[in-house]
């Protein structure tokens, strides 16, 4: 009986010892009295990315091109007792040492890709690709969200199993989210989160940031990376999660977001916005930072990225803008990151400075006017001047189809000694007026990267971009501007810089696209028809889209020219629905072939419109609107 009482006693300690263990163990402190976190730093207060061992695995080695890639697993912490492990694809180049490294993070959907490590290390420096939703895309390792399920539920006899992260007993999947209520947006207290009261420590972007800040712990401790070395990029998703790794982790030297980490900053709830938003982190943000940020983004917005380069706490940042693209781009706004990088890691580039820009709004003939001086640092290639006037003021709500779709136009600038300038013509005085300048400029030597969907891309120049200047319709009135700009017709008439107002995500291809018919100017009369004129050299099917709508042309060839007019009901969707009228379109397309997609009924339907375009590149003239 005194024996069964002992060992029931010694089980009962050895339960409490490991209870202690456990708790003692944890990543992250115990809340003080229940209370969670309330500003940046206390989030981040007792907590060292350094103090626990990785326990990091190889779980696939190969090499190509001479780089030695791998996928691994490393300890991200434990949590609630349980430990979490991030997977990733890391990578160098074979027989170098003290490199500089970089932490790669993916955007929502996306997937760590051993592309984007392959070619860093081309260009000398190793990466940690880190899957923080789960999804790896690597020569037979490919784990994509039916895998990540897979991983969930445990299921290891499936024969397309893979190990990938695990967050344990928290949540930080995206796309999904391993719980379906569980949010970006949310510090609310679930089964899933790590604190039982609100608090930053249940949100997935501190998750994910704490799996970044152990990577570059890994880093560190990989013999052929100099850790005094160290940045950080991401797209989308990535791009926030990069501005808030900077902010938390004075290890990294220099960050390149894209798309992200400016506009997250409306939130009404006062922990997400002391904590989490993106205002509070720029501001302890001190390490170099370019920001790639097309004009039209819908997740970091360009009048939010003018907020976020004073909030930051870093002398040392550029920005880079591209006119009418959202959330991608081409590639001589791409390689700007590379080129940060090789600035602030290498040392073997150097960056000219942020032009110089001046909005005027007072002149003779009471046109508004933009100057731009650019640093002569590098071969200037062009410089452009871009303005709308289809942004919002400061303060009014952002109309994300606004955002995406507004159009800027393109102020032929002339140049006296190293000043370009450009008058501005406006629409109206009634809304305001947003302009900035884009500095082209030529490279040494091509350079080729991986893109923001790791597609690779060659640059042989690059674009800098000047801050934005905004201008309201009081202080237009109180400066005796005129609106000059009358309405037109004539849409485009394709000589000159015509394609500086016309946009395309890959140039190498003849398809342009346009948010002309979006804006004020060339607003579509409710009966007219949309016509041109084209040349081509043999017959052909011609694409001519319109939002979610296209319309599909023959056309003769023989080079001579073919008159086209079309009606809204020429344009349908992929499930054969036509376009009701022109009032509400904001893009228009003109390619060889473009893919439709709609969803009926739960149902995604597709359509192809065109067709492979052969010979030369047709020759378009007159756009315009004839009324009936």
């Amino acid at each position: 009986m005194r024996d069964r009482f002992l060992a029931t006693m010694i089980a009962l300690v050895g339960l409490a010892s490991a209870s202690a263990l456990c708790h003692a163990g944890e990543s992250l402190p115990p809340l003080k009295n229940g209370i969670a976190p309330q500003t940046f730093e206390e989030m981040w207060a007792g907590y060292d990315p350094r103090a626990e061992p990785l326990e990091s695995e190889t779980l696939k080695e190969w090499e190509e091109d001479g780089v030695v890639l791998r996928i691994v697993r490393y300890r991200i912490g434990i949590f609630k007792g349980q430990k979490a492990k991030m997977a990733a694809v890391y990578g160098f180049p074979k027989g170098r040492t003290r490199l500089p490294g970089l932490v790669q993070i993916h955007g929502g959907g996306q997937y760590a890709d051993y592309r984007a490590v392959v070619t860093n290390a081309k260009r000398g420096y190793a990466t940690i690709s880190i899957a923080w939703a789960g999804r790896i895309s690597a020569p037979d390792y490919r784990v994509n969200s039916d895998i990540v399920k897979l991983f969930w539920d445990g299921k290891t006899d499936d024969p397309k199993y893979k190990l990938t992260t695990d967050w344990g007993p928290l949540d930080a999947y995206h796309a999904p989210c391993r719980n379906p209520k569980n949010a970006f947006a949310k510090v609310s207290p679930a089964s899933w989160t790590l604190d039982a009261v609100e608090s930053p420590r249940n949100n997935p972007w501190f998750l994910c940031v704490l799996g970044a800040r152990r990577a570059l712990t890994f880093l560190e401790q990989q013999p052929v990376v100099d850790p005094k070395r160290l940045g950080v990029y991401g797209h989308s998703m990535g791009g926030k999660l990069t501005v808030m790794t900077a902010a938390a982790d004075r290890r990294i030297k220099a960050a390149a977001p894209s798309c992200g980490g400016a506009s997250d900053r409306y939130s009404d709830n006062a922990i997400y916005r002391a904590t989490i938003s993106d205002d509070n982190n720029l501001k302890h943000l001190g390490c170099p930072i370019i920001f790639l940020n097309p004009a039209n983004d819908f997740h970091s917005r360009i009048n939010d990225l003018q907020k976020a380069v004073r909030e930051i706490s870093s002398k040392d940042w550029r920005v880079t803008c591209s006119p009418h693209h959202n959330h991608q781009d081409t590639a001589e706004y791409q390689v700007a990151g590379l080129l940060w990088f090789d600035q602030y890691l290498k040392g073997t580039f150097s960056f000219p400075q942020t032009p110089k820009s001046l909005l005027n709004l007072k002149s003779k003939n009471a046109i508004p006017f933009f100057t731009v001086t650019p640093d002569k640092a590098e071969p200037i290639v062009s410089v452009d001047i871009y303005y709308t006037q289809q942004g919002q003021n400061d303060g009014e709500k952002n109309i994300h189809e606004n955002t995406k779709n507004r159009f800027w136009h393109h102020a032929v600038a002339e140049r006296e000694a190293d000043t370009w300038t450009a008058y501005l013509p406006l629409s109206s005085t009634d809304k305001p007026l947003w302009v900035y300048a884009n500095v082209v400029y030529s490279l040494d030597e091509p350079v080729t990267g991986a893109g923001y969907y790791y597609s690779l891309y060659t640059a042989e120049a690059f674009n800098l971009s000047s801050t934005m200047h905004i201008a309201t319709p009081a202080r237009m009135k109180a400066a005796g501007v005129r609106a000059t700009l009358k309405p037109s017709l004539v849409i485009e008439i394709f000589e000159g810089n015509w394609e500086k107002e016309w946009f395309t995500y890959k140039p190498e291809e003849w398809g342009r696209r346009t948010h002309k018919i979006y804006d004020d100017q060339w607003r579509a009369p409710a009966s007219a028809k949309l016509a041109f004129e084209v040349r081509a050299e043999n017959p052909n099917k011609l694409a001519v889209g319109i939002d979610e709508y296209a319309a599909e042309i023959q056309l003769n060839g023989r080079s001579k020219w073919q008159r086209i007019a079309l009606s809204p009901d020429d344009f349908y969707d992929a499930a054969g629905d036509v376009l009701s009228g022109w009032n509400g379109i904001r893009e228009l397309r003109l390619s060889a072939r473009e893919t439709l997609r709609k969803t009926v009924n739960g149902k995604s339907k597709t359509l192809q419109v065109g067709s492979d375009w052969q010979g030369a590149k047709p020759v378009f003239r007159n756009l315009r609107w004839i009324e009936k």
